[in-house]
């Protein structure tokens, strides 16, 4: 039986023992229905009142368990952080991530915020590293440097193949994208080494990597005074030369 199954039902059975165990427990002490009826009231004003947020989280674990959108092992994205599943109870799910840090979310986060789940059926993902190079450099070089970089990392998956797309004319550099598969676990390590490997290669091919930058052009006015003022477009106001 899957690992993540056997959790769920234990979980479930354990709570079921727990409610079975309770009612039992107020049979033998007699308490009547009329008064577990006052009980469960009193308890139903306290949720109003202050225990919202446990029962919502009680109710989305119980949700988290049978739908099963992600199981123990799975690697998950919520609220911007990054962890593997470790263990879903129904209050909350424990979470290791990739610092080595134990996370407990609650389980309401999972049914109100956006949650990716990046190894639900496959943990082959793709990852795209973006690199700009200079005006003037010979592009079908790079996409050539680009493709051998993917083909030559032994994390790099050959099917699907990786791609190298020329992606835009940027302000200060062309656009490339090198797009990659690899598994879910050495993700961050592989999109390291292609970064450090387009450096190095791109030096040894004298391909230049540019730096953000702007080419300002003044252009003189010569009038009949040294401080005449240029009149320039309707509605702008005069510009010194």
């Amino acid at each position: 039986m899957e690992e993540g199954l056997k959790q769920s039902i234990t979980r479930i059975s354990i709570y079921i023992l727990w409610i079975i165990g309770i009612l039992m427990a107020l049979r033998i002490m007699g308490i009547s229905s009329t008064a577990l009826a006052v009980i469960f009231g009193a308890l139903g004003i306290g949720i109003g009142f202050g225990l919202q947020n446990i029962v919502g989280n009680f109710i989305s674990g119980i949700i988290l368990l049978f739908e099963r959108p992600m199981q123990v092992g799975d690697v998950i994205e919520v609220g911007g952080t990054w962890g593997i599943v470790k263990e879903i109870n129904v209050r909350s799910t424990h979470l290791k991530t990739y610092d080595n840090s134990d996370l407990m979310v609650p389980n309401s986060d999972f049914i109100s915020q956006r949650v990716i789940n990046w190894s639900f059926r496959d943990p082959k993902v793709r990852r795209t590293v973006t690199v700009g190079v200079a005006y003037g450099s010979d592009i079908a070089r790079v996409k050539e440097i680009l493709l051998d970089i993917a083909n030559t990392n032994s994390r790099v998956y050959r099917q699907p193949a990786p791609d190298a797309l020329f992606a835009d004319f940027g302000d200060s550099a062309l656009i490339f994208k090198l797009r990659v598969w690899a598994h879910i676990e050495y993700l961050l390590s592989v999109e390291s080494d292609i970064r450090f490997e387009i450096d190095r290669r791109f030096r040894e091919a004298h391909i230049t990597i540019p730096f953000p930058q702007r080419d300002l052009y003044i252009k003189e006015v010569r009038g009949s005074g040294a401080n005449e003022p240029v009149i320039g477009n309707a509605g702008k106001r005069p510009v010194q030369a």
